[in-house]
């Protein structure tokens, strides 16, 4: 099986398969962003179930990024010892860790973060303003001291959350962002706050240090083709580890009438990689799936939805080739005996036939 033979990076471990746990929103972390009991055990549990990477929730680099309740943190010196207990206890089951660097930008609810949320560009719609130029590299630096604590508390590596409309894709953002201070505009301008995050944290991190950035290549103003070419960009420049593709559905057609020749994943994967890797999200939900994903040019898979429903999504897909998720809705008992908290179910409860009621 394609899928448990081990996967090498430009830096840092290999990957013991190519299985990796997706960076899932679950709001079961501390109100003040410090790790709790539940988190660590879910992802504790992914680890002993078999995943290659195991890589945490959306952990917001600014106390005024933060995207929903119960986010895990990484912007302050008191989430350290949880994240360190983590990185520690992943290291033990052999699995890769890995941080997944957030700021919620235009999406921070202003309750939550007490102000103003701030974006790449003024939002009535939220409220959110514009950043100025100067508050620009303020925000690229957060994301870089995130990058150098999770390094300093035992991770092999981070990513930049780049996707589903946070601060990061709202600078990508082609249909929005026209700012003409060298920050948006053109798609140079555009991807420019994406690329200080990258070279800062290339720069401030030890040569081993894994470094990958998850992107959407459709909706939220993004234009695919567009994507396709800073992706193709990134690969070449070799900055990257890896890039991990959101598609929601790994084998969708793209929302674009014009490309419907091949798969939304279709246009990323015949671009030359120059060893760096490239993965696939979306309704990944077996060993079936998941072969056809590999086989379809991806190096590696994010796990959502099986992950949550297995903590050993992971062990099952390498151990049988018939291999398929739980059928859903499942109870909430199911949820807790996979290492779900009691919020982590509640979250789930709010997804229209997940759990049964």
């Amino acid at each position: 099986m394609r899928a448990a033979s081990p996967l090498s990076l430009l830096r840092g471990p290999a990957w013991k398969n190519r299985i990796a746990l997706a960076p899932l929103t679950n709001q079961q972390s501390h109100a003040d962003g410090t790790l709790s009991d539940d988190e660590y055990r879910w992802l504790t549990m992914r680890a002993h179930g078999g995943f290659g990477l195991v890589m945490t929730c959306a952990a917001h680099v600014s106390a005024t990024g933060q995207g929903f309740p119960g986010q895990l943190g990484i912007w302050s010196q008191a989430h350290m010892p949880g994240l360190a207990r983590l990185a520690d206890a992943i290291r033990e089951t052999g699995a890769v860790s890995s941080v997944q660097l957030h700021h919620a930008g235009r999406r921070s609810p202003p309750e939550l973060i007490g102000g103003q949320p701030v974006c790449a560009f003024d939002d009535p719609e939220t409220g959110a303003r514009a950043v100025a130029t100067g508050e620009v590299e303020v925000l690229v630096e957060g994301f870089v001291s995130a990058g150098i604590r999770a390094q300093e508390a035992g991770f092999d590596g981070v990513e930049i959350h780049g996707a589903h409309g946070y601060l990061v894709g709202q600078f990508l953002d082609a249909e929005n962002n026209h700012r003409t201070d060298g920050w948006g505009g053109d798609a140079t301008g555009r991807t420019r706050f994406l690329k200080a995050i990258i070279d800062g944290l290339r720069a401030s991190t030890r040569p081993d240090f894994q470094i990958g950035v998850r992107l959407s290549p459709e909706r939220f103003g993004i234009d695919t083709m567009s994507t396709r070419t800073l992706v193709g960009d990134l690969m070449c420049e070799g900055c990257l580890d890896y890039v991990d593709l959101s598609l929601w559905d790994t084998f969708k057609q793209p929302v674009d009438p014009a490309l419907q020749d091949r798969t939304l994943f279709g246009w990323f994967s015949d671009l030359p990689r120059h060893g760096t890797r490239l993965g696939a999200t979306g309704r990944i939900s077996g060993s079936a799936t998941l072969e056809a994903a590999l086989s379809a040019g991806a190096d590696f898979a994010m796990i959502g939805r099986g992950a949550v429903l297995h903590h050993d999504f992971a062990r099952r897909t390498l151990g049988s080739s018939a291999f398929a998720s739980r059928a859903l809705p499942v109870t909430r008992e199911t949820l807790a005996a996979e290492g779900l908290g009691p919020a982590f179910v509640d979250y789930m409860s709010r997804w229209k036939g997940f759990v049964a009621e």
